[in-house]
């Protein structure tokens, strides 16, 4: 199958966001010929000022079928008739209301529509051919390093205490302010010298390292679809605690030194900190990916099947 994939240009990696990238190639992987259509620019207006290119793309191309991710890119893509659109929602597409006008439309002109979590799925009414299905991520040998080696490469102590927050402290979504207060409050209460590291300025390779070497990974979002970061520090054993946010306490139930506060309140958030820098060991959150159908591979799979239900739907469409 001829699969284009659509989204946003991220600046930073010089691409297309890698869980995008990852997930495609998963699905290169299995034997699909994929190329890429990233959106470039800032504003609403960009996404529609790219319709030309887009076509030209599809007349090059001869793709079976579209994925588009957010919203936006989703709505684009709809605009032509040509190809078959899936779109993926990833939360900021619901959440925004802003975009989420955009989204509405895309999902009523798509083939069929994925939503990450149940929690965006849920604030989206009689949306039609909607799926639910969270992005998967890649599981590798690199995720395995021991803690030691990590801090080794990391040129973190290894007698420190580390937690480590879910993004960059300017982005106001993430909620530095709640991670800080908390991580500051048990120094306080415990005489201890815990640090905070922000998740920024880092490489895939060395985000993975942190994850292996810190004690906790921490995630204070106001709002959150499926968040690929905390699938990943599951697939590097690290503790978690997070606020109840998005399908954060689905991914994490029962799972042994992982902990979600009930509310945003600075000494709940403190307390799961303390039962989790006490747990002391790596988690079994590898092994929770795969339960949960979550590695790439696996996606991959849902994915096709997803794909040719669209594709027969419209040659039997065609044919009438």
């Amino acid at each position: 199958m001829r699969i284009l994939i659509v989204g946003r240009y991220k600046t930073a990696y010089n691409d297309v966001s890698p869980f995008v990238r990852e997930q495609a190639e998963a699905l290169r992987l299995v034997g699909n010929e994929v190329e890429y259509f990233a959106i470039k620019g800032k504003g609403i207006k960009t996404y529609f000022l790219q319709r030309k290119v887009l076509l030209r793309k599809i007349e090059t191309f001869h793709p079976d079928i579209i994925h588009a991710h957010y919203g936006l890119s989703g709505l684009l893509c709809c605009l032509q008739k040509r190809v078959p659109v899936v779109v993926t929602y990833h939360g900021s597409d619901i959440n925004n209301p802003n975009v989420l006008h955009f989204s509405r439309m895309a999902m009523r002109l798509a083939a069929k529509n994925i939503f990450v979590s149940k929690g965006i799925l849920n604030k989206v009414t009689h949306c039609p051919n909607a799926v639910l299905l969270p992005c998967g991520i890649d599981l590798s040998d690199n995720q395995c390093t021991p803690k030691s080696v990590a801090r080794q490469k990391m040129n973190l102590s290894i007698d420190g205490q580390y937690v480590l927050f879910a993004g960059a402290f300017d982005n106001a979504v993430k909620n530095s302010v709640l991670a800080k207060d908390a991580v500051e409050l048990y120094n306080r209460q415990t005489g201890n010298s815990c640090q905070l590291i922000e998740l920024k300025g880092y490489s895939r390779q060395e985000v993975t390292l942190l994850m292996c070497a810190s004690d906790v990974f921490l995630l204070t979002s106001h709002n959150e679809g499926s968040p690929q970061v905390i699938k990943e520090a599951m697939a590097c054993g690290c503790p978690i605690v997070s606020v109840d946010v998005g399908d954060v306490a689905e991914r994490l139930q029962g799972l042994d030194g992982c902990y979600v506060a009930q509310t945003y309140c600075t000494e709940d958030v403190v307390d799961k900190l303390r039962q989790a820098l006490c747990f002391n060991a790596r988690t079994h959150g590898r092994e929770r990916i795969i339960e949960q159908g979550l590695d790439n591979r696996q996606v991959a799979k849902r994915l096709m099947e997803i794909y040719d239900t669209v594709c027969k739907k419209e040659y039997k469409e065609k044919l009438r």
